[in-house]
């Protein structure tokens, strides 16, 4: 698995090279009123559940922010473009986002692969990048650059959250299954390493690594059963999570057993489970509308108000990435790389999730997410007996954190 992810790094850092630089001039300010232009990539047609609530929350924070004025008198732009779950294609339109349309800044990248891409392209060109999905901890870890910007909780974190309550059950043997990408391998590394440490004598006793989106359930499901494990950790999400739940219920393979699944409390995933839905799950996720925090009630009535469903989690990553381009432009007092990578250093953020800031040591921000479990509610799949669990508490150590950055190796 090592020698295929390095040989994929050294193809995309091929690409990125391959694409024009340019002329890293500093970014000029525009006359008063010009618009502030943003570039954003996501994979529209590729990852729709998601990606689709997502856009609805960056476009309802951008109407806020330019109904009330814009940044200092001038609105923001944002050049929206589709990836369509291609590397080499988001490459391709990062380039164009930068040299031809000349924007500030990139935001966006769902899928981890693609999230590494841009990445690289960013080191390369010399462009702030904020990566509002990827879930891969290489992206601020391992290969990670002073360009890139993490805001969601990445594998480690969530990883963390679900073995704190994985430790609490009594399931001492376990099995794993995660998609045979950069996501899935970090996800069981990091659920492994925490739950070890909390629970020095579990054991891994199975181990199923089907290819994204491509996955044979029936034979995953057999080998998962055939080694009797306690618990289950779970990777799988999208099309390959409702294929893994419906073959795992008919053959019996979660009864009397200890799951442990992250994203699967995601309504993206767990709403189109219908009455598939597992009930007790331990999951990361998002409760929606029963969130009533000070700081969320406003977001989620706006929200629905604007259009007429409820925020699912894309949206709220959608929202807390635009809220994050207002801080940073708010506080920077131009728009030169330099100046808003300085900006971005332990950048604070007022989001629905509550305020969250940048860590220096590793450009990852301390936004949490939820965790509960999977039920039944009014016969709709939804969490229950959730929390909110901060992510500042399940990040490694500044100093941990420092020795995982290339830069200090």
């Amino acid at each position: 698995m090592l020698t295929r992810r390095a040989t994929f790094r050294a193809g995309i850092a091929a690409l990125a090279l391959a694409v024009t630089p340019a002329a890293f001039a500093p970014a000029a300010l525009a006359q008063d009123g010009a618009p502030i232009k943003v570039g954003e990539i996501n994979s529209y047609t590729r990852m729709a559940a998601f990606t689709e609530p997502y856009k609805k929350g960056w476009e309802l924070a951008l109407e806020e922010i330019n109904a009330a004025g814009g940044i200092k008198g001038r609105p923001i732009e944002v050049l929206s473009r589709d990836d369509g779950g291609d590397p080499a294609t988001a490459i391709r339109i990062a380039d164009e986002l930068v040299n031809r349309e000349n924007v500030s800044l990139i935001f966006g990248t769902f899928l981890s692969n693609i999230g590494l891409a841009v990445s690289d392209f960013a080191n390369q060109s010399q462009t702030l990048f904020i990566a509002s999905e990827p879930l891969t901890d290489e992206l601020i870890w391992a290969s990670g650059n002073r360009y890139t910007y993490r805001l969601r909780p990445g594998t480690h974190m969530q990883a963390a959250m679900l073995a704190e309550q994985a430790a609490k059950t009594d399931a001492m043997t376990w099995a794993v299954i995660a998609p045979n990408y950069a996501y899935g391998t970090d996800a069981v590394e990091a659920f492994k390493r925490e739950l070890t440490k909390l629970k020095p004598d579990v054991k891994f006793v199975e181990e199923q690594w089907p290819p994204l989106f491509n996955i044979d359930a029936g034979s995953t499901v057999r080998a998962l059963e055939q080694s009797k494990p306690d618990g289950i950790f779970n990777v799988t999400f999208g099309g390959d999570l409702a294929k893994f739940v419906r073959e795992g219920s008919l053959r019996g393979l979660f009864d009397d057993r200890v799951v442990v699944s992250l994203l699967s409390g995601e309504p993206e995933y767990l709403e189109p489970l219908g009455a598939e839905a597992p009930e007790g799950w331990i999951v990361t996720g998002y409760p929606g509308m029963d969130v009533d925090t000070p700081e969320h009630t406003p977001f989620a009535e706006a929200y629905q108000a604007k259009w007429g469903e409820a925020p699912k989690t894309g949206s709220i990553v959608g929202y807390n990435s635009m809220m994050t381009i207002k801080a940073l432009l708010e506080k920077a007092p131009n728009l030169e790389t330099e100046t808003l990578l300085t900006t971005m250093e332990g950048l604070r953020v007022t989001a629905p999730t509550g305020d969250f800031l940048f860590r220096p040591v590793d450009n990852q921000a301390t936004m949490g997410a939820w965790v509960g479990k999977t039920g039944i509610v009014d016969g709709a799949p939804v969490m229950v007996d959730w929390h909110y669990a901060d992510g500042e508490d399940y990040l490694p150590s500044e100093a941990d954190a420092l020795k995982l950055r290339p830069e200090n190796q």
